[in-house]
C-alpha cells in the first residue's frame, strides 16, 4: 500500500523506504551538539555534508528541548533559525523547523519551510491556525509536561495507550481544521516525559501506533538517555547504540527516523534493506 507523505515542495512514498531526517541544532545548549553549528557558516557546511551523506530531510532547531531546558524568548529563536532557513532553502532538500511557537511557524512557512516539527503537538493558541493553510508537513509529538520539568517522575497507567489517545486527539483537531492527513506524521516523543521503560515500551509498539492512528511514525532516539541506559555509554559514545535504536524503530515500522549521524544511519538502512528485500534501495 502506498503511503504518500506531502512535505511542502516534496512528496514521498513512505512505503518504498524510510526517510532519514538529519538534526541541525543551531543552539548553544543542545544536549548532544550544542554550539557546534551555531554560526551560519558552520550550519551551511553541516547541511551540505548531510546532503552528501544521503539525508532526506533537515530539521533545524533553534531552542533546546533537552530535559531541564528553560523556554527561549521568541526574538532569540527567530534570530537563530531564520538566517539558516533562508540559507538552506535552495539546496534541494526539504527543510523542517523544530518549534512550538506559532509566530516562528508563520515566519518559517513564509521563508519556505517544508515541515513544522512541534514537540507541543500544535497545542499553543494559534498553532493550528498558523499552519492550516500551508502545504508543509506537520509532525505531532507527545510530551508529558514541558522540557523544564518533563523528567520529574513521569507517570502513566498504560504509556502506549495514553500516547496513542493523545496523538489521536491532536490529529482529530488538525483534521477538523481542514488539514490534509497526508501532511501529518506522529512522534511518540522518546525521552519527553518518559522513563527508560516507557521509552522502550513505545519503541516496541511503533507498529501499533501507526496501525491505530493510520499515520506514519517519526522516531527520534538518536544519542538519547534511553540509549545510554542500555549501553552504559556517555552521549558522545552512543553512535552504535543509536544505530541499533534506528534499526529497531525501522523494524517496528517507523517511516521517518530523526538522527544526528546521517552517513552511518543511511549505510545501516541500505544494508538492512539489502538483507530484507530483493529490491534495490530506492533513492528519491
Amino acid at each position: 500500500m502506498r503511503q504518500t507523505f506531502h512535505c511542502g515542495r516534496f512528496s514521498y512514498d513512505l512505503a518504498a523506504r524510510p526517510l532519514v531526517m538529519g538534526i541541525l541544532n543551531v543552539t548553544p545548549d543542545s544536549f548532544s551538539d550544542g554550539g557546534r553549528f551555531q554560526s551560519l557558516e558552520f550550519s551551511l557546511s553541516r547541511a551540505e555534508e548531510m546532503i552528501s551523506e544521503g539525508v532526506d530531510l533537515i530539521d533545524i532547531g533553534g531552542e533546546s528541548s533537552r530535559p531541564g531546558a528553560p523556554a527561549l524568548p521568541l526574538d532569540e529563536e527567530l534570530r537563530r533559525v531564520m538566517p539558516v532557513l533562508y540559507a538552506l532553502r535552495d539546496l534541494g532538500k526539504p527543510l523542517s523547523v523544530d518549534t512550538y511557537k506559532p509566530e516562528v511557524m508563520r515566519e518559517a512557512i513564509i521563508a519556505g519551510a517544508d515541515m513544522i516539527n512541534d514537540i507541543n503537538a500544535f497545542r499553543a493558541p494559534g498553532a493550528i491556525e498558523a499552519v492550516a493553510a500551508s502545504d508543509c508537513a506537520l509532525c505531532v509529538m507527545h510530551m508529558q509536561s514541558a522540557p523544564l520539568t518533563m523528567q520529574h517522575n513521569p507517570d502513566y497507567g498504560d504509556v502506549v495507550r495514553e500516547v496513542i489517545d493523545f496523538l489521536g486527539a491532536r490529529v482529530d483537531a488538525m483534521l477538523a481544521a481542514g488539514i490534509d492527513r497526508r501532511r501529518i506524521c506522529v512522534d511518540p516523543g522518546f525521552g519527553f516525559g518518559k522513563t527508560v521503560e516507557h521509552n522502550y515500551a513505545l519503541l516496541r509498539n511503533i507498529a501499533r501506533i501507526e496501525a491505530e492512528l493510520g499515520l506514519p511514525v517519526l522516531a527520534g532516539l538518536s544519542r538519547k538517555s534511553m540509549i545510554g541506559a542500555v549501553t552504559g555509554k556517555p552521549v558522545e559514545q552512543r553512535l552504535a547504540g543509536s544505530l541499533g535504536g534506528a534499526l529497531a524503530a525501522l523494524a517496528q515500522g517507523a517511516r521517518i527516523v530523526r538522527v544526528h549521524d546521517v552517513l552511518e544511519t543511511v549505510d545501516a538502512f541500505k544494508v538492512w534493506h539489502a538483507g530484507t528485500s530483493a529490491a534495490v534501495y530506492p533513492s528519491y
